[in-house]
Parts: structure tokens; C-alpha cells; sequence
């Protein structure tokens, strides 16, 4: 969905038109660090230390390191055109924050769902709910220092998705390698909304 609102500049109002995309996965996949890396203004993040109990609730193995958690969600803007506008949402990873993706899905034109080699089955969730709800997403492998590398073709193999199905390597702190992500998440819907219905 495209949100709109008007500019005077000259003679002649100019239209803008703003896009919402969603970034989704498992915990400590690199969600905040993706959206901080790639927006132009100060993301919004709702980021709190790591408890106890939470740590006790929280599967982190793998992301040992990790420190505070997401509890909301991150946001981001991206302008693409003097025109055209990306708003980034950042889901929180955590299944007992999972009642926050229906609020942060509304008219979302698509997602990325970031995963981790090291812990691959925490991005079925995402998948899993992008699919039910027919909301157009892709793949994005978080390249860790010190991971395993996998090619995209056997990841894809190990998430049974489809062959169309975009799968791109990225390093979520790289502000080029997370703007790449955005821009093959864009292809594949524009890809996806020129397909015939089926009959």
C-alpha cells in the first residue's frame, strides 16, 4: 500500500508516495542493525536489555554475545526519489511478541525475512506467516563473521521455498549490501504483480 500526501513547490503540487516494507526473522538475526545501517534519519528502536527471565524465555545460542532485545519495533526511512519514500519496520523476533505482526503487516507492499545459517529454523515463523497472508517477501542471508557459508540454492532447498523465490546474500551492516536487499525485494514484487492470475 502507498501512502500519499502533497508538497507545494512552485506551480504545482508534488505527490509522495511512501512504502512499507517489513523486516522480519528469528532473534539476534540483525534486524535493528539492518534498518539502522540503510536509514537516512535516526531509526526509532525500542531496544531493552536482555533479562534474566528473558534470557531464560530466549533461545541464544548462537548469538551469545547479544545483549538487549527488540520489544517493539525498529523503523527507518529510505528516500528513493524526491517522490518516492521506503518506511522500514523492523519486527521483534521474540514468539512472545508475535501478537505485534498483524499491527505492523497492515499495508505493508512487502518483506524481508533476514536468517541466520546458524540457527536457520528461527526464520520459519516468518515464512510461514508472509505465505498465509500472501504478502510478497524474499530471503536475506545474514553473512556472520565466522558462519558457515551456504549457497542460496541450498538454503532455499533446507526452507522448501519455491524456485522463484529471491534468495540474496547481505552483510546487515553494510548500508550498500542492505539497500541491495530493498531493491530485490522491490524486483520481486513488481516481478510478482506482472504474473497472470491463474485460471
Amino acid at each position: 500500500m502507498a501512502y500519499g500526501g502533497y508538497e507545494q513547490g512552485g506551480t504545482a503540487p508534488h505527490r509522495h508516495r511512501a512504502i512499507k516494507i517489513l523486516l522480519a526473522g528469528g532473534f539476534g538475526v540483525g534486524k535493528t542493525t539492518l534498518v539502522g545501517a540503510v536509514s537516512e534519519i535516526r531509526p526509532l528502536r525500542t531496544e531493552e536489555p536482555l533479562t534474566e527471565s528473558g534470557m531464560r524465555t530466549d533461545d541464544t545460542t548462537g548469538v551469545e554475545r547479544k545483549t538487549t532485545t527488540t520489544v517493539a519495533m525498529d523503523f527507518g526511512r529510505i528516500s528513493l526519489r524526491k517522490d518516492l519514500v521506503l518506511y522500514l519496520f523492523g519486527t521483534p523476533g521474540q514468539e512472545r511478541f508475535w501478537f505485534m505482526w498483524d499491527e505492523l503487516a497492515l499495508g505493508a507492499l512487502g518483506a524481508v525475512v533476514l536468517a541466520d545459517t546458524r540457527r536457520l529454523a528461527d526464520c520459519f515463523p516468518a515464512i510461514d506467516y508472509f505465505e498465509r497472508r500472501e504478502i510478497p517477501f524474499i530471503v536475506a542471508l545474514n553473512c556472520f563473521d565466522g558462519a558457515r557459508r551456504y549457497s542460496a540454492e541450498d538454503v532455499r532447498v533446507a526452507l522448501d521455498l519455491d524456485d522463484g523465490m529471491p534468495v540474496v546474500m547481505c552483510d546487515a551492516r553494510s548500508r550498500e549490501s542492505a539497500k541491495e536487499v530493498l531493491i530485490a525485494l522491490v524486483e520481486h514484487v513488481l516481478s510478482a504483480a506482472d504474473e497472470p492470475v491463474p485460471r
